[in-house]
């Protein structure tokens, strides 16, 4: 999402560039937290950050703006800009540490009349198509490794921007995630539908579209799920966990304090489907999706990192986008990826992550 204030964008990385220590692993297995220097939470730590594509040009391109991250199927790592370019990149950890990136491909995306898009949620599928979020609409379409225009899904009419339906601007399909097995696709709006309301703890209830398909069959309108996002922020960005539930990473800005950036573990299964109720929370019998603190990633240590507006920890800017890059027994890692906005005060900043999940 473009703002004038510093917000973040996530970013991935290469799944064969890093590895999980055998002790993670182990307390993964036992249930004990982490006992970590740089742990966030007693689920999280942060093994370190990078400030290598801060303001860098690639074969005349802008590698920023950065909106969201996938794994590639060539060991690339996606990285969307939300100025209508996707970019591959070689990502490397040194040690287990800090992440780098060097840009190797550029890819311009239009519409279906060549105009630019507000390009902000992305998903790299089996075959290797690419399917992208825009603002605008909203809308979700399909590309091929080149570009090249394929096709776009349905979007329920309530989802469009006003007039046409009852989303705000700026404020809709954020975040987008396949589920393993590459059957059904999420996608996130950031901010609540007008009319919608809170569910029993107060909070905006924001929804969740799905898409499902089944062999060779194009994607086809799934289920809505209703999902709470904490007062104050927007959902940014959503990941598969690989199991069934959903990293959702939620984000906010507050002028002269800096961001908020929150990353949940959310359910899905049990959640009702809501694509028929007009105005949620739609009463007791409708069950909103569960969620779960992993993490506040302003309680992470700032290992020394630097920020150029106030920030109530230097690590943190406008992180947009995250995903996951290796599992192993209940652990994930994570690379996360900032949005500077083209903003001199804003950095673009990668951010690699450990994540023990609880068990379900």
């Amino acid at each position: 999402m473009r703002t004038r204030s510093a917000l973040a964008a996530a970013a991935a990385a290469l799944a064969a560039a890093t590895c999980l220590t055998p002790a993670t692993t182990a307390a993964a297995a036992s249930g004990q937290p982490y006992a970590h220097a740089h742990a966030c939470s007693s689920s999280v730590r942060i093994e370190g950050f990078s400030d290598a594509l801060d303001k860098k040009t690639f074969q005349g391109a802008f590698v920023g703006n950065l909106s969201a991250l996938a794994a590639g199927e060539d060991g690339t790592v996606a990285a969307l800009s939300d100025r209508s370019q996707l970019f591959s990149l070689d990502v490397r950890h040194k040690g287990h540490g800090a992440p780098s990136a060097t840009p190797v491909r550029v890819t311009d995306l239009a519409d279906e009349k060549g105009g630019p898009l507000d390009s902000e949620g992305l998903a790299v599928d089996r075959d290797g198509t690419r399917l992208v979020t825009s603002e605008t609409e909203p809308s979700v379409r399909r590309y091929d490794r080149d570009g090249k225009l394929l096709g776009r899904l349905p979007v329920p009419a309530a989802l469009r921007v006003a007039p046409a339906g009852r989303a705000a601007p700026n404020q809709t399909f954020e975040g987008l995630t396949l589920q393993p097995g590459g059957r059904t696709l999420i996608a996130s709006m950031e901010q609540s539908l007008a009319g919608d309301g809170r569910d029993a703890a107060g909070r905006p209830l924001v929804r969740l579209q799905s898409w499902q398909r089944h062999g060779g069959q194009e994607f086809a309108l799934g289920p809505q799920y209703a999902y709470p996002a904490d007062e104050g922020l927007g959902v940014a960005e959503i990941t598969a966990a690989g199991d069934g539930r959903l990293l959702v990473l939620e984000r906010g800005f507050t002028a002269g304090t800096g961001n908020t950036v929150r990353l949940y573990l959310a359910d899905p299964r049990r959640a009702s489907d809501v694509t028929a109720v007009t105005n949620l929370p739609g009463g007791a019998a409708v069950r909103p999706a569960g969620k779960r603190l992993l993490a506040d990633l302003g309680a992470c240590p700032s290992l020394g990192a630097a920020a150029r507006q106030p920030q109530r920890n230097p690590l943190l800017d406008n992180i947009e986008g995250l995903a996951v890059t290796k599992r192993s027994g209940g652990v994930l890692r994570l690379l996360l990826v900032s949005d500077d906005n083209q903003n001199p005060v804003q950095t673009t900043r990668l951010y690699a992550l450990t994540v023990r999940l609880p068990r379900p």
